[in-house]
């Protein structure tokens, strides 16, 4: 067939398709009321409006590939029973509904959107309001969940599902949510080759972001805030964590990020400010640690000795309460060029390091850190001729733990931070 009349067939075929897609609209005075009965008269393509009002509706299924479009946010109330919408069509978008009340399951994920073995869908521009889980990939790929607010109700709940979660799941994109009040904001497991963009993620249970098993992943320029153990990033490679902010997550088990496990990553611009500790590392190598800022800590760094070939440069310590503990004598790693604040150092050369190098660990960080009630000897003459006489005789501190060359002025890079 000459390529002319092809293109001819193909763009009339378009334009029948086109004319055959239909809306149905739904509202509450409408010949069609249900939003369910309207899914199941929808054909390929078409799409079903839903006006604004209250629909008391759960057990949503969508198989045939449409759009859902909300005006103005209409209500789905679950009237704190069942799933709401679930999803098993490929190149389906759901968009503009407040979706809320699903009840507590212990066992069912019920959920406010869940998307199951499909792809390219996009979920966007919705509300979920106390949904038990808000929106749930299972086997997904090439899809996208972006600009939602997702909000639990941890008051009444003892323990909340998660806000997004994906299960063995390629190719999504997570961008521009407001995830608040659940277990974890975010969580991926078995996640490859997928992006985390401009997230807030805060006042959660356990982690603003869990993954665990993924691999080829990035996130940046999301913020952290108020979780109650941080992130946590375990069991994967190849991950990219830049320009994000770690901000007050504060406890007893609280990190800025959890780092176990990981390997061949970078961490960079990223900013961690009033964190029990920045960054807390356990089996992690081969990462590039680079160009971020560590404020207000109670420790900046936490690394194992189990960590190794990892580069900590030219990122910036400034008012810590313990800039970097271990459990190691041994230091397999790289710390160069980085700021320290406490550092007391000169630079006669003037090429902006400091002529004497700059041991990070003291005596008494080791030592709070296996007894906290230790806290109590800070910024006292104790405290002071700890750290001296680990000093002069060195014994329990790693010597090897050493910035050869720590600059002299804070280091001036673009870190993301929190908006205020």
């Amino acid at each position: 067939m000459p390529r002319r009349k092809y293109l001819i067939i193909c763009v009339l075929c378009l334009f029948a398709y086109n004319i055959q897609a239909k809306t149905w609209v739904v509202c509450p005075t409408c010949p069609l009321q249900s939003i369910k009965e309207s899914i199941a008269l929808a054909a390929q393509g078409d799409t079903v409006l839903v006006k604004s009002g209250l629909y008391q509706e759960n057990l949503i299924e969508i198989h045939t590939p449409i759009t859902l479009l909300g005006e103005n946010y209409p209500v789905i109330d679950s009237e704190y029973g069942e799933e709401i919408i679930t999803v098993f069509s490929d190149s389906t978008i759901i968009k503009g509904f407040q979706l809320q009340n699903i009840g507590v399951s212990y066992l069912k994920e019920r959920s406010g959107i869940r998307l199951v073995e499909n792809q390219g869908c996009i979920i966007e521009n919705n509300r979920l309001i106390d949904t038990f889980f808000g929106i749930y990939l299972k086997n997904v790929r090439n899809s996208i969940i972006r600009n939602n607010e997702i909000i639990g109700n941890l008051k009444d709940k003892f323990d909340p599902g998660n806000a997004i979660h994906l299960w063995q799941c390629r190719e999504i994109t997570i961008e521009d949510n407001l995830v608040t009040g659940h277990r974890d904001g975010i969580y991926f497991e078995f996640v490859n080759k997928s992006k985390i963009r401009r997230n807030q993620s805060m006042d959660n249970q356990r982690y603003g972001l869990h993954f665990m098993f993924s691999n080829d992943d990035v996130y940046e320029e999301n913020v952290f805030h108020s979780n109650g153990a941080g992130v946590a990033v375990m069991f994967s490679q190849n991950i990219i964590m830049h320009r994000n902010a770690f901000v007050k997550n504060w406890g007893g088990a609280a990190y800025g990020i959890l780092l176990k496990e990981i390997s061949h990553g970078e961490m960079t611009h990223n900013t961690f400010d009033e964190n029990t500790k920045g960054i807390y590392a356990e089996g992690a190598s081969d990462l590039l640690i680079q160009h971020n800022d560590f404020t207000d800590n109670g420790w900046a760094m936490d690394i194992k000795g189990s960590c190794i070939d990892n580069q900590i440069l030219e990122n910036n310590f400034i008012n810590n309460t313990f800039d970097v503990v271990t459990n190691s004598k041994r230091n397999p790693n790289l710390f160069m060029h980085n700021y320290w604040s406490k550092h007391p150092g000169y630079d006669l050369n003037r090429n902006g390091y400091a002529d004497t190098p700059y041991q990070p660990v003291s005596l008494l960080s080791m030592i709070v850190e296996k007894i906290p009630a230790a806290t109590l000897l800070l910024h006292s003459m104790l405290a002071y001729l700890f750290d001296y006489s680990e000093k002069v005789f060195p014994s329990l501190i790693p010597a090897a733990l050493v910035d050869e060359e720590p600059a002299m002025r804070p280091i001036q890079h673009d870190t993301f931070r929190e908006s205020k």
